[in-house]
């Protein structure tokens, strides 16, 4: 008996703003940028690529190329995605360094 499979779309979970907000969460702890791209990618499918670009200021084949596997978008393009995803992106200490030093 053969065994079908699926691709698992994480897009199609992604179904509220908990589920998004935690999701695009943990890519960024993570810290790889190729998985915050791909986060930011699914979520964009989730909500509608069309209408994501359209609030982030750049056309869907931007969007799709930017937020493909071989994408690398433009710190302004982030910003925008995030914002059309009504997310903020925000800064704090790493719990593992030791101090945040200041130029003085």
């Amino acid at each position: 008996m053969t065994i079908e499979t699926t691709k698992w779309d994480a897009s199609e979970f992604l179904d509220s703003e908990e589920a998004i907000s935690a999701y695009i969460q943990a890519a960024f702890e993570d810290g790889d940028p190729a998985i915050i791209t791909h986060a930011l990618g699914n979520v964009a499918r989730a909500r509608g690529m069309t209408s994501i670009a359209k609030d982030a200021g750049v056309t869907r084949e931007a969007l799709y190329k930017a937020l493909s596997d071989k994408g690398d978008p433009k710190l302004s393009t982030l910003l925008g995605v995030m914002k059309a995803l009504g997310l903020r992106l925000t800064a704090e200490a790493a719990k593992d360094d030791a101090k945040v030093r200041l130029a003085g």
